[in-house]
């Protein structure tokens, strides 16, 4: 049996579907009460207490662990996670962390993950651990103007990093959690070409054949945006990403194709895929 944590969301969810329609025995693991894909097991657990998990871990034989945002506080204990996970017998782990521990390590949650990312190495569990980009999910922060006013409103628009569809992580995991070849891998996940804002508001446009007008914001009014949804703190952080990518972040990571024999799928693909979400 596989836990899936975070299963309910961009990641989680297209990996229970993928595991469990591959015949895999899968528990889905959310905070909340939450529907999840035919033939998972759901249990609601709050990864801030290990404890919580052990129904969830019982008879399990690996674990996907996607921390919450709450998972990086600086009172927070992720590692308990592990220590848990194999007191109850899991024998494989794959950690989702971020690229950022290798292009930006020094801000506190880089910091954090690095520590985590450690701690799964030394764990004496079989592992993986995937370091993806930027999303292309957080395209959706676009579709309320887009519905409303066929408008995307973003900073830096001639500015792009190679953003990752999220089912290619999902792809990637499930194959990094039953599959021995992967054992020991680090993989650093990207998508398969630069694209800025403007480009990929285009695409938007082309999945619904309609246009779609791209305004530019200025740094100020994108962090008083982001910061309806983050701390100010990594709104910072990620605008300096956006505003100014180093060349690692700027670099196509070959590790999707690596890891699954094929290329990444590109942003217009996802933008086909979840069109209805801006129409």
């Amino acid at each position: 049996m596989i836990v899936v944590t975070g299963a309910t969301g961009n990641i989680g969810r297209p990996l229970t579907r993928a595991l469990a329609e591959s015949g895999e025995q899968v528990t889905a693991v959310s905070r909340h009460a939450a529907e999840v894909p035919d033939g998972a097991k759901h249990v609601v657990a709050d990864l801030a207490d290990p404890k919580s998990l052990e129904p969830a871990l019982a008879g399990a034989k690996a674990l996907f662990l996607l921390l919450s945002g709450d998972l990086h506080a600086a009172d927070a204990s992720p590692a308990d996670i592990i220590v848990q996970a194999r007191a109850n017998g899991v024998r494989r782990i794959v950690l989702l962390s971020t690229l950022g521990v290798v292009t930006r390590p020094f801000g506190s949650t880089r910091v954090a993950m690095r520590e985590l990312e450690d701690v799964v190495r030394s764990s004496g569990l079989d592992w993986s651990i995937l370091q993806p980009g930027g999303f292309a999910s957080n395209a959706l922060w676009w579709a309320e103007s887009v519905r409303a006013n066929r408008t995307v409103a973003a900073p830096f628009g001639d500015t792009g990093v190679p953003i990752l569809d999220p089912a290619d992580i999902a792809e990637v995991a499930a194959a990094c959690l039953t599959d021995d070849r992967h054992n020991g891998a680090l993989y650093e996940l990207t998508g398969p070409e630069v694209i800025t804002p403007r480009e990929q508001t285009a695409a938007i446009a082309a999945a619904l054949g309609e246009p779609v007008r791209f305004h530019e914001l200025t740094r100020a009014e994108a962090k008083a945006g982001m910061e309806q949804l983050m701390p100010g703190e990594l709104a910072d952080d990620t605008l300096d990403i956006l505003s100014s990518p180093t060349p690692h972040e700027l670099r196509v990571s070959p590790d999707v194709e690596a890891a699954l024999g094929r290329a990444p799928r590109s942003f217009a693909d996802w933008a086909a895929r979840n069109v209805e979400a801006f129409r």
